[in-house]
C-alpha cells in the first residue's frame, strides 16, 4: 500500500479550457478516494501552470478546486530534476518508502529514468497510468515511450548534475584535514561531515558513500566528491576507493582488481585512492622517496588481520619501498571511550597488548583499535616517528563528535561516511 502518492501533471495537455478544472477535480478526487485511508503524503508535480490549449488555465483556480488542493502539496518547477529532488526531500522528512506515481503514459519511461538517478533501492515505486485514473477521455491520447536513448539519458544526467551543483553547502564549509608528515609531493587529506549537500540527518552533509540500503543516491555522493576534488585539487575521473570486506586483501593498481579489498596501493601520478571510514580507521600511506602511496580501511577485524602491514608490504614488494621511508597517518575513528567488543573478540587485542583493552572481565570490554594499529605497524618495522595517530582533529572519537564526524556506532545502519585520500601529484 502506497505511503505517498505523486501525481505527475508536468506538461499536462487538456482537450479544452472548460475541461481543465473538471479534469483536475476528477483526478484529485479519484486519488483521495483510492489512497486517502492509507497514504500519508499527497503531492502534485507540475510546471508553473498546467499547459492547456488555451490561456488562463491556472492550477489554483476554479470552483471547488482550491479547497481540494489544500490536501495536496504542490511542487511547481520548470526543471524535472528540481521538482523530483524537492519531492524526495518531502518524502524523506516523513521517512516514507512506498510511493505510487500516477503519470501520463507517454512520460512513464522518462519518469523512471529520473527516479533511477535520484532514488535508491530503499524506495519502492509503483506506477499508474493517469488516463486509467480518469477513465473519462478528458486527456489527449498519447503513446507510451518505452526507450530512453543514450542522448536522452545523458541529458537527464546533465540536468540532475546542473541542479545539484546549484545547491548550497550544508552544515558549514568543506573541511579537509591534512598531516604535516606527508610532503607536497602528494595530495592527501581526511574529510569531515561538513560542506556537502546530503540532507538526511545521519548522512548530512558530506557523505561520500552511496549504498542501495541508504537514501543518498549516487548522484548526490558524486556531487559531494566533485566538490572535494575541486577543493583538494584532484581529478575525480581518476578516483578509486576500496571495496570493503573487513579483511586484509590489497589491490595493487595495474594488476587485476579483486572483487573486494581493504587496501589499495599505486605509484601512478594523478590517480587518487581513498579509504572509507565511519568508526573504522581510514589509513593513508606515503613514500616520498619512491613516490608511491596507499590507503587502507581498518576496522577491528581488519586491524587484527593486519591490513595496515599488508598495505605496507604491498608497497615494498611492488615499488621497492623501504620501511624507514614509509609514512603512515591514521584518520579519524571511534575511540576506546565508545568502542566495545564481546569478550572473546576483545581477548585478541588483549593478547596483542593489554593496554588495548579496558574492563576485560566485563561482557563487552572497551577496545582501542588505534593503539593496536600503531603496535602492529611498529612491530612490522615502521618507524614510530613516521606514524601519526595523535592529532588535534584526527584522534577525536567519531562517535563522540557528531558535529564533525559520521559514526556507525552512534547513528546505526543509516550512517554517513568520511574518507582518507591520497595521490601522487602529476
Amino acid at each position: 500500500m502506497a505511503e505517498a502518492v505523486l501525481i505527475d501533471l508536468f506538461g499536462l495537455k487538456l482537450n479544452s479550457q472548460k475541461n481543465c478544472h473538471q479534469t483536475l477535480l476528477k483526478i484529485l478526487n479519484a486519488v483521495r478516494y483510492h489512497h486517502g485511508a492509507k497514504a500519508k503524503f499527497f503531492c502534485i508535480m507540475c510546471c508553473s501552470n498546467i499547459s492547456c490549449d488555451h490561456d488562463n488555465c491556472e492550477l489554483e483556480t476554479g470552483n471547488g478546486l482550491s479547497a481540494l488542493l489544500r490536501e495536496f502539496e504542490i511542487v511547481s518547477n520548470p526543471s524535472m530534476a528540481a521538482s523530483l529532488y524537492t519531492i524526495k526531500q518531502k518524502v524523506d522528512e516523513r521517512n516514507l518508502s512506498c510511493i505510487k506515481v500516477i503519470v501520463p503514459v507517454h512520460r512513464k519511461t522518462l519518469m523512471k529514468a529520473f527516479i533511477d538517478q535520484l532514488f535508491t533501492d530503499v524506495y519502492n515505486f509503483e506506477f499508474e497510468d493517469l488516463q486509467m485514473t480518469l477513465k473519462g477521455g478528458l486527456l489527449k491520447q498519447s503513446t507510451e515511450v518505452n526507450i530512453i536513448t543514450s542522448q536522452e539519458l545523458e541529458a537527464i544526467q546533465n540536468e540532475i548534475e546542473t541542479y545539484l551543483r546549484s545547491l548550497p553547502a550544508l552544515k558549514g564549509e568543506l573541511t579537509i584535514i591534512t598531516s604535516p608528515l606527508i610532503p607536497d609531493t602528494f595530495i592527501h587529506g581526511f574529510t569531515t561531515r561538513t560542506g556537502g549537500i546530503s540532507y538526511i540527518p545521519t548522512l548530512s552533509s558530506f557523505n561520500l558513500f552511496s549504498s542501495s540500503k541508504r537514501r543518498d543516491p549516487k548522484a548526490v555522493v558524486q556531487e559531494n566528491l566533485r566538490r572535494l576534488g575541486k577543493a583538494a585539487g584532484f581529478n575525480v575521473n581518476k578516483f578509486y576507493q576500496i571495496k570493503t570486506d573487513h579483511a586484509n586483501d590489497v589491490w595493487i593498481m595495474g594488476r587485476k582488481e579483486p572483487e573486494s579489498y581493504d587496501g589499495i596501493t599505486t605509484n601512478q601520478r594523478g590517480v587518487t585512492i581513498a579509504a572509507l571510514g565511519a568508526d573504522c580507521i581510514p589509513i593513508v600511506f606515503a613514500d616520498p622517496v619512491k613516490k608511491a602511496c596507499g590507503v587502507a580501511h581498518s576496522g577491528w577485524r581488519g586491524t587484527m588481520l593486519g591490513v595496515a602491514m599488508a598495505t605496507v608490504n604491498a608497497m615494498r614488494a611492488e615499488y621497492g619501498c623501504s620501511l624507514e621511508d614509509i609514512i603512515v597517518v591514521l584518520g579519524p575513528s571511534v575511540g576506546p571511550c565508545c568502542f566495545t567488543l564481546p569478550r572473546e573478540s576483545a581477548k585478541a587485542f588483549h593478547n596483542l597488548d593489554p593496554g588495548c583493552v579496558r574492563l576485560l572481565d566485563s561482557p563487552n570490554p572497551y577496545v582501542d583499535i588505534r593503539k593496536a594499529t600503531r603496535i602492529l605497524l611498529e612491530r612490522g618495522g615502521i618507524l614510530p616517528q613516521n606514524i601519526q595517530d595523535q592529532n588535534q582533529d584526527l584522534n577525536l572519537c567519531t562517535s563522540c563528535h557528531p558535529d564533525k564526524y559520521f559514526s556507525h556506532v552512534r547513528d546505526g545502519p543509516n550512517f554517513g561516511t568520511q574518507i582518507g585520500f591520497i595521490s601522487v601529484r602529476e
